[in-house]
């Protein structure tokens, strides 16, 4: 009786499965999404080194005081940048009476003392870069409810960083797939995780003016803005790669004197 149960049970179970097997099924509709999603080009950037190994690779000064142009003139509009004071600006080569300039040409939110209203001062360089709204609300509102990401950590916060926002960046005006919709008020970029972006093409030829005369391209501004907001995610990367390299030599030395000092305690004996 068991054994009748048993096989009868194994029946049903085949008997399902083929049931399963033989139902119709919907056709799968392709999701043009993977089809159309391209991955960040690969670039060279100093900072990286030689081969892009990390090693012994340096921030172009110049490179950063242009990125932080861009930044200051197009992408402070809606990005903030909240981890960086006007003094780490020094860091990058400004001098102190121009950092002193900056903070001061910037509108810092303060509180008015003798109404307690909230009003607006002349930066000074111990204050953070000045965020384009006062809060997420009011940012949301701004940008068809997307809130605009701060750019303080965008190069350690998204994979493969410094390539994704250069490509994000130069990867406006490509045509429209003829199977993927762009809803209104969105914006068509393959280097987007879902094709399309709320923010609009944010950078175009000349659109800013550097003053030692590089071509600004929207390829240079990319290159620029990024290289500075790297600089704004690690500002102590060269420090912590001038550490690296001097335990390197360090340790290599150490072991060479233990080397000579086993040579010299064996040197008599027999093996």
């Amino acid at each position: 009786m068991v054994r009748f149960v048993g096989i009868l049970v194994g029946l049903l179970f085949v008997l399902v499965l083929l049931v399963a097997a033989l139902a119709p099924r919907e056709a799968s509709v392709p999701d043009p999404t993977l089809a159309h999603f391209q991955h960040p080009h690969q670039e060279s950037w100093k900072q990286d080194g030689p081969l892009g190994l990390g090693i012994f690779g340096t921030f172009d000064r110049a490179q950063l005081q242009r990125g932080y142009q861009v930044y200051k003139e197009v992408c402070a509009a809606c990005h903030s940048l909240r981890l960086i004071s006007f003094r780490n600006l020094e860091e990058i080569g400004f001098s102190e009476p121009q950092v002193k300039a900056l903070a001061k040409a910037a509108a810092v939110p303060s509180i008015d003392s003798r109404t307690g209203e909230p009003t607006t001062r002349p930066g000074v360089p111990s204050d953070r870069l000045p965020s384009p709204y006062p809060n997420e609300v009011a940012a949301a509102a701004a940008n068809n409810n997307a809130i605009p990401p701060d750019l303080s950590l965008i190069i350690k916060a998204r994979h493969d960083g410094q390539n994704y926002v250069h490509s994000l960046l130069t990867g406006y005006g490509l045509k429209v797939p003829a199977d993927v919709e762009v809803p209104q008020g969105l914006h068509y970029n393959p280097y987007f995780a879902s094709l399309n972006i709320a923010m609009a093409k944010p950078l175009n030829d000349e659109q800013v003016t550097y003053a030692d005369g590089t071509p600004a391209t929207v390829d240079q501004m990319s290159r620029d803005v990024v290289a500075f907001l790297h600089w704004a995610a690690e500002p102590e990367l060269e420090r912590r790669k001038q550490a690296g390299v001097a335990t390197i030599l360090f340790l290599a030395i150490l072991a060479f004197l233990s080397f000579l000092a086993y040579r010299k305690v064996w040197a008599g004996v027999q093996h």
